[in-house]
């Protein structure tokens, strides 16, 4: 498996980490333990899951940090609605966006790894 500094998901999503610090830098300082923290937990939480994953020994751990990984996405994604809702951030199609990318690379990856579990128990006489 690739060193986890050599994916692009994973570049992606350390930029998607430094967006999101420099945006919840302005958020009030009442919500420095609430939201600001918990939308800063969700986004360091997306590259960490795929360097974990990454450094397991099989690719179904890997694919299980993955799904872990997009779920940690799904839930800043959430976050920054909540945080849009609440006047604490302007439209910010640009991060918006940077999640989508980073949903795709993880759900592409999956998916590559899913089709290669397959197409080796084909290979072997195994039923998919």
């Amino acid at each position: 498996m690739k060193d986890h500094k050599e994916l692009d998901v994973w570049k992606g999503s350390m930029e998607l980490v430094v967006h999101v610090y420099d945006m919840t830098r302005f958020f009030p300082r009442e919500e420095l333990y609430g939201l600001t923290n918990q939308i800063r937990r969700a986004a360091v939480s997306i590259p960490s899951n795929i360097s974990e994953g990454a450094a397991r020994h099989s690719e179904k751990e890997f694919v299980q940090y993955l799904h872990i990984a997009l779920g940690s996405a799904a839930e800043l994604e959430t976050q920054l609605i909540i945080a849009k809702k609440l006047n604490y951030i302007a439209d910010d199609n640009n991060v918006h966006d940077e999640i989508t990318l980073v949903m795709k690379m993880i759900n592409g990856l999956i998916r590559h790894y899913k089709n290669k579990t397959v197409a080796r128990r084909l290979d072997s006489g195994e039923r998919a």
